[in-house]
């Protein structure tokens, strides 16, 4: 058996990966290069001694080389590559179902173990989901090659947790829902959901005249959705239904047929429309309200939560038969401190957003005035103060002491409003000031609140009074 490469021809767009199979089957090597996606390329090789000097962003390994089940040869050259080239996606394969050569296979460095023969089904689906997870890699190395005309959330992070994550959401491409993601507020639930649509629109289909199908993606904020609103929005209504309806209006959940539909602060939702939502997920089916005919709807659900939905059900606040059917998959997203190593990834690649408007440098000691903060409003707390910084500092770098500024104290209250700092401009007229101390409050309340609801509460106002204050002042939730 000679080593062989077989290159892909037409990839669709898509980047070309290159496949290292180690294997003595000559039968083996050919099945899965005649069943190998068009954008990768296959290499092959007996041993150690035979592979190519050459970059592979995967590796299938037959741990028997010799073809005696006795010595697992396998898994030494599972142990060499990844200790010489880390990033390399190994999978492990033999005919032997032995728990301990499995496992011993995972220990050495492989990410996986597949059993041989190996389908096409799922030599593929392996393939695409290793190729997820090189995209999002992809992604977070070339965080600061920021394209302004098409900016796209990504996930930034190197440390052991952002791994975590990033694998989990590669290893749901081609995955049906519902997916839950937990996490607290401003961990990147949003950015998450985002990702695990993208990565099944990579490949799409192409229709007839040549252009490419798009598939839906629909965000919905469930803490946004008034109560007695809520079936009209999310299933649609007929024209005539109640007073107002002067036309027919397709629901949120068709909007999404054929893609995704993401539902954020699903602990938001009130026990009546859990039960709607249920039925919903069950059956597939909405009805628009007032309508007489159920359409079927082909959508995948990734639903996310910042509160433990566990302790909820305990409380009667939410439905265990609905929790039961969204947490089948589950992506657990940590939070800021959990992975502070990624600090300065993150805030480097935040101040990178505001050039060409404001060409800042980062210091070293603005990093570590950033790395001591405790962030309670985790990513998108950094995010704001980098914001922030960046159209403050004087100069063209950012230092420790623009950071500290932008910092809240360690009391609760934003440095801002702190009496020895803050200095009124009265120039700025009444109103002004007082739209600005009102802003900062909303700010603050939302910062330390677990989310819009209880900041709310906290200052003593309405949940459609805060969202439209938020609207008006131009905030985000932390």
């Amino acid at each position: 058996m000679t080593d062989a490469t077989v290159h892909s021809a037409a990839t669709g767009g898509r980047p070309n990966r290159k496949l290292l199979v180690v294997d003595d089957d000559d039968l083996v090597v050919a099945s899965l290069r005649v069943a190998l996606p068009s954008n990768w390329s296959l290499t092959s090789a007996l041993s150690l001694e035979t592979i190519p000097a050459s970059e592979f962003h995967a590796a299938f390994i037959d741990m028997h080389l010799t073809g005696k089940l006795d010595r697992a040869e396998g898994l030494d050259l599972v142990a060499h590559l990844k200790r010489h080239t880390p990033d390399l996606e190994i999978v492990a394969m033999s005919g032997d179902f032995s728990r301990t050569l499995m496992e011993q296979g995972l220990k050495r460095g492989a990410s996986r173990f597949l059993s041989k023969p190996i389908g096409t089904e799922e030599l593929r689906l392996t393939l695409e989901k290793i190729e997820a997870l090189l995209n999002l890699r992809d992604d977070s190395s070339h965080r600061l090659d920021v394209a302004p005309k098409k900016l796209e959330p990504r996930w930034i992070g190197s440390s052991a947790a952002s791994a975590a994550v990033t694998r989990a959401v590669a290893s749901l491409r081609r995955e049906p829902g519902p997916i839950l993601l937990e996490g607290e507020s401003g961990t990147g639930k949003e950015v998450v959901a985002w990702l695990l649509h993208r990565q099944e629109s990579e490949n799409q289909d192409r229709v007839a005249n040549g252009a490419r199908r798009v598939r839906p993606y629909v965000q919905v904020n469930l803490a946004a959705l008034p109560e007695s609103t809520f079936e009209s929005e999310f299933f649609g209504h007929v024209k005539g239904a109640f007073t107002g309806a002067d036309r027919d209006k397709m629901g949120l959940a068709e909007a999404a047929q054929g893609g995704d539909l993401f539902l954020d602060e699903i602990e938001a939702l009130p026990i009546a429309n859990q039960a709607k939502l249920l039925r919903f997920l069950e059956s597939g089916e909405v009805r628009r309200v007032g309508g007489r005919e159920s359409s079927r709807i082909q959508t995948r659900i990734v639903v996310a939560t910042n509160r433990n939905l566990q302790e909820m059900v305990k409380a009667g606040e939410f439905r265990e038969d609905l929790l039961w059917r969204i947490n089948g998959k589950t992506v657990r997203l940590p939070a800021l401190r959990d992975r502070k190593s990624d600090i300065e990834e993150l805030a480097r690649y935040f101040v990178e957003l505001e050039k060409p408007r404001r060409n800042k440098q980062l210091t070293d000691d603005a990093i570590e005035a950033l790395m001591s903060h405790e962030w309670s409003g985790n990513v998108r707390e950094l995010k704001r103060i980098c914001e922030q910084v960046a159209l403050y500092a004087p100069l063209p770098i950012i230092r420790g002491e623009d950071v500290r500024s932008c910092l809240p104290a360690l009391n609760g209250r934003s440095a801002a409003a702190d009496g020895a700092s803050f200095k009124l401009d009265l120039s700025m007229g009444l109103a002004e000031l007082l739209s600005r101390f009102e802003a900062g409050v909303i700010r603050e309340a939302l910062r330390v609140a677990e989310d819009v609801d209880q900041a709310a509460e906290r200052i003593g106002i309405s949940r459609s009074s805060m969202y439209k204050k938020m609207k008006d002042f131009g905030i985000e939730r932390l």
